[in-house]
């Protein structure tokens, strides 16, 4: 139990793990909204402000989360030029995405002009979805690679459990990303290009939670 609460401690101390808590908020309050909406709409009006406040709190919270994208970016990571052109365009939608989102919460909020909210979310969502596409391919290259490395040590029969612990252990890092950049772009696609099956609110809410709990399993401090 104490070990539990020491995580749970670790964990909310990183700006990664407050969000992923307040993401789960606004969504599972979204779902609440939509479930109660009609039976119960003094109960729906509440979940509809608790979902607003906490994606007003997130987009406050990431304030120069865009430099994170530009640092990655200035440090030019990846061993091959391929591989390095896909981190810079990853990281490139990245940053856009974190930089215009800042002027959507000052539109959202009444500090600039209201009209500029929609263009903004639209640019935005734009550079997020490009960012997540190119992270996902990514990380299913990178996927591939450890499926390779794991298979040589297998083959090699060497005392290799350690390496091979990692690479699995890296393995399922990068699935969770995976499925966490996915569930995000749908929600960026609402907003680019709405259609009935994005921006249904089942799989919004479904979406924003599998993010969100994906991003808690990889920021969960591990038992080492």
């Amino acid at each position: 139990m104490n070990d539990t609460v020491d995580k749970l401690v670790i964990f909310l101390a990183k700006r990664d793990g407050i969000d992923k808590l307040v993401k789960t908020f606004q969504y599972v309050s979204k779902l609440v909204n939509w479930h109660v909406e009609t039976t119960y709409p003094d109960l729906a009006t509440r979940a509809k402000q608790w979902e607003v406040a906490s994606g007003l709190s997130r987009k406050a919270f990431r304030t120069g989360r865009s430099l994170t994208g530009f640092n990655a970016l200035r440090r030019s990571p990846g061993t091959t030029p391929g591989f390095r052109l896909l981190a810079v365009l990853a990281n490139s939608g990245e940053m856009v995405y974190f930089f215009f989102d800042h002027f959507l919460w000052l539109a959202r909020i009444g500090v600039i002009d209201g009209k500029y909210a929609k263009r903004m979310s639209f640019i935005s969502a734009f550079g997020e979805s490009v960012g997540y596409v190119f992270f996902v391919i990514s990380d299913f290259i990178l996927i591939t690679r450890g499926l390779k490395a794991e298979r040589k040590l297998l083959i090699e029969e060497k005392d290799s459990k350690e390496e091979i612990k990692k690479i699995r252990m890296d393995r399922i890092m990068r699935l969770m990303g995976v499925a966490a950049n996915i569930a995000d772009l749908i929600i960026a696609l609402a907003e680019i290009e709405p259609n009935p099956f994005c921006n249904h609110t089942v799989t919004l809410g479904i979406s924003g939670l599998v993010s969100a709990w994906a991003g808690w399993y990889r920021n969960w401090p591990s038992k080492t």
